[in-house]
């Protein structure tokens, strides 16, 4: 239903825009109206993404009016989608990323279930879901991380010093406070042993980022986004950070050497005389 509206919706854009330029017939729709369309989007403000579903919409209506009408012709045969440019994913600073793990009180049970969490995610570059459908079995005396993504997609994932760490802190002095007479196969628990949502996860990660002076739009994700990025910094191979995401194309983790570019494209212009 949701699509039919967003398609209904996409095509009575350029309908009312037809109806401002004269256009009473499809078939009077020449190129030239859809090109005057398209740059009406882009001076309201329209993604190109956005540009290009209601184009593709377009194109499906005129397809119709081609295949069951008798329309000759296609005013968009020749007309490209616009360009989308690269979604360029929030990133922090290896500084930055230390005093957001800082962030929380470790000397309370709730503290170092967050510490433990933080370093769990970006350690080992977790999902929000994936981070907090842990099990306890999953880290219990293991080196390794297997968690199982999008796609049910099992992966293998080191566990870092510092998250192994925190974790074990965790689990040995804060968990089986929170957990009470409660029990939980879960990791990360809260009240009466119950599982942490995705929401609340969010929730905490940009209270502590805030409390870091960091921005609010720090999320989940942005500890996974900064866990590959400081890996390609640090000179890890392309074909392993994709291993360690989850990723099944490679073109997905692509975006990270773009981060990385950045990056070095910064410190060129710091540090050298003729940056």
């Amino acid at each position: 239903m949701e699509t039919v509206e967003a398609y209904s919706r996409d095509l009575g854009s350029f309908a009312a825009f037809a109806r401002r330029s004269g256009v009473d017939d499809p078939g009077e729709t020449g190129p030239h109206h859809v090109l005057l369309w398209l740059k009406g989007l882009k001076q309201e403000g329209l993604s190109p993404r956005t540009a290009n579903r209601r184009l593709s919409a377009l194109r499906g209506f005129f397809r119709f009016l081609i295949e069951e009408e008798g329309l000759e012709n296609s005013p968009l045969t020749l007309i490209s989608n616009p360009k989308i440019g690269l979604d360029i994913p929030k990133v922090l600073t290896v500084e930055e990323m230390e005093e957001l793990l800082s962030m929380p009180d470790t000397s309370t049970p709730r503290g170092l279930r967050d510490r433990a969490m933080l370093e769990l995610g970006y350690g080992c570059g977790l999902r929000a879901s994936e981070l907090v459908s842990l099990t306890l079995p999953a880290v219990s005396g293991q080196e390794f991380l297997r968690v199982t993504g999008k796609g049910d997609a099992e992966r293998v994932i080191p566990l870092g010093a510092e998250a192994e760490h925190w974790v074990e802190r965790y689990v040995k002095e804060a968990r089986p406070a929170l957990l009470g007479r409660h029990s939980s196969n879960y990791l990360f628990v809260g009240r009466k042993g119950k599982p942490l949502s995705r929401q609340r996860l969010w929730q905490l990660i940009k209270t502590y980022a805030v409390s870091a002076g960091l921005e609010e739009s720090v999320s989940p994700h942005t500890l996974r986004h900064s866990f590959a990025t400081h890996l390609l910094q640090g000179g890890a191979d392309l074909r392993v950070v994709q291993m360690l995401l989850g990723h099944k194309n490679i073109t997905t983790t692509q975006i990270y050497t773009h981060l990385d570019l950045t990056h070095l494209r910064k410190v060129h212009r710091m540090y050298h005389p003729r940056g």
